[in-house]
């Protein structure tokens, strides 16, 4: 039986999951921190120096803990975000969403039929093919227990949101405000006022279209940000 996904469930319950996210690979503080009964650990494989064996052994802490372990991946190639749920990954989140043909892609990528065309194949990802039981079963439990979401990190998000919103298949969706500001022409202006309203406005869309912002669903610690704060007041005395 496929392991539950907590976001999911967390979904599914109502509730924001709780989780902190790693932007370089530290097993040891998935071990520790997964002692406080987060929901999941969030590994950045877009920027972070995660290789896939790497990965592997975050995802195998991560469930010995009794946490989900999800990715940003790099693209969202079928070939790319294979490798990540074979890994053990449960969650993707697909970077660079523009248009309609992206977040299909993206469905594709990341669920069995009929939803999608993810590949099956031997690993740990699949149980190892090892008494799955009822297959058929077993592929609709797993494509429940994954967890999909859309990063919006382009201009033309703003043309498109209404076409991307009604591909089925996609839990959540968050905007990049760094690569989106840029993509508005404002380079290093994600923070910005203009460019925060400009994201208010996409946050609002989502809703009004019955689809969940990032925000709704996931909460997470930032581990390197809470190490610099902590080291910081500690030389400040």
């Amino acid at each position: 039986m496929p392991r539950t996904n907590r976001v999911k469930q967390a979904i599914a319950d109502g509730r924001i999951a709780t989780g902190f996210s790693l932007c370089f690979p530290s097993p040891h503080i998935v071990e520790v921190l997964g002692r406080l009964d987060f929901d999941f650990v969030w590994l950045d494989g877009e920027h972070g120096p995660f290789d896939l064996a790497t990965i592997e052994e975050h995802c195998r802490i991560a469930e010995l803990n009794g946490i989900t372990p999800i990715a940003r991946v790099p693209d969202i190639q079928s070939s790319t975000i294979l490798r990540y749920l074979d890994r053990g990954i449960q969650g993707i989140l697909g970077p660079h969403i523009a248009c309609r043909a992206d977040a299909e892609q993206l469905v594709r990528a990341c669920y069995f039929g009929p939803l999608g065309e993810r590949s099956f194949g031997g690993n740990r990802g699949c149980d190892y093919d090892h008494e799955l039981g009822d297959k058929v079963q077993w592929y609709r439990e797993t494509n429940e227990n994954t967890l999909v979401g859309a990063l919006l990190e382009d201009a033309g998000v703003l043309d498109n949101l209404d076409e991307i919103l009604s591909v089925d298949g996609i839990d959540y969706f968050s905007v990049g405000p760094n690569d989106f500001a840029q993509g508005l022409g404002k380079p290093g202006q994600g923070m910005s006022p203009d460019v925060q309203q400009v994201i208010e406005d996409v946050h609002q869309r989502i809703r009004a279209a019955g689809q969940k912002v990032g925000n709704d669903v996931t909460r997470r610690l930032d581990v390197k940000n809470s190490l610099l704060a902590v080291g910081s007041d500690f030389l400040d005395g």
